[in-house]
């Protein structure tokens, strides 16, 4: 009898984002150690992967590939349209250890966690504000 296989996803112990390869695992711990040695050709901006740089180039090309079948909105990436598709299904998988508030994407309980920890990131070059929120600092600007 065949021995049945079965793709075991791999973790990331830092943002719980699974992968179906450890090579892709590997690439992706990039993003959290700040390592990026690919670099946009058109704005220097520098990105810790291909993909990532393939995405990106996206926003300098306004290519929005990827169609929600629920709506009409489109999205330069996968990842975009898999946390636009939450908005549809309710879907809240994100969840705060310490006020057990849930979140559609990994990038909303970041925002959140920052109302616990009193972090404010986004600095204005102009004056000395600091904001929470990077549309903060944007409507401020």
């Amino acid at each position: 009898m065949g021995k049945a296989t079965y793709e075991t996803p791999c973790r990331c112990q830092l943002c719980k984002k699974t992968f179906t390869k450890g090579s892709h695992l590997k690439r992706h711990m990039r993003t959290h150690a700040g390592v990026k040695p690919f670099k946009c050709q058109l704005c220097q901006k520098p990105i810790s992967n291909n993909s990532n740089l393939k995405v990106h180039m996206r926003t300098h090309t306004g290519e929005k590939p990827y169609n929600c079948q629920l709506c009409e909105k489109s999205f330069s990436s996968s990842s975009t349209l898999k946390s636009h598709v939450r908005i549809h299904t309710g879907e809240r998988p994100y969840k705060c250890q310490l006020c057990q508030k849930s979140f559609a994407s990994s990038s909303h309980l970041k925002g959140h966690m920052r109302t616990h920890t009193g972090e404010k990131p986004y600095n204005c070059q102009l004056c000395e504000k600091s904001y929470a929120k990077g549309e903060d600092l944007k409507r401020h600007m």
